[in-house]
């Protein structure tokens, strides 16, 4: 039996290679979820670096990071960085984590930053 630690790892393995299929060398916005803060991070996988990234650590965000308010802000800090890094197509990478609440909410801040994916 699988603990809750390699079913996490699985879905998330999952999820990036159905992203591999339809990527088209665009770079992937990875978001990562923890119960007090949320961190997303555009990242090149041909090159293997991180071109933007953000997270509701940092003092631009104010306020409580667990929460739906931080990841919307979080959505737009990274569209804004990513724009002036020159991104503007991604592929969504959420990783293990549903689409829904945080996650959703930050994907929707993206879009409306700028963000095509």
């Amino acid at each position: 039996m699988a603990n809750k630690l390699s079913t996490k790892q699985r879905r998330a393995a999952r999820v990036r290679r159905s992203l591999k299929k339809v990527a088209g060398g665009r770079p992937r916005l990875s978001v990562h979820r923890s119960n007090s803060n949320i961190y997303v991070q555009v990242i090149d996988d041909a090159n293997g670096n991180t071109l933007a990234a953000a997270s509701t650590l940092e003092k631009d965000v104010k306020g409580n990071g667990g929460n739906v308010a931080a990841a919307q802000a979080v959505g737009k800090l990274i569209a804004e960085r990513a724009s002036k890094a020159g991104v503007e197509d991604v592929v969504f990478d959420r990783g293990a984590f549903l689409y829904h609440g945080r996650v959703k909410a930050l994907a929707e801040a993206a879009r409306e930053g700028g963000l095509k994916f």
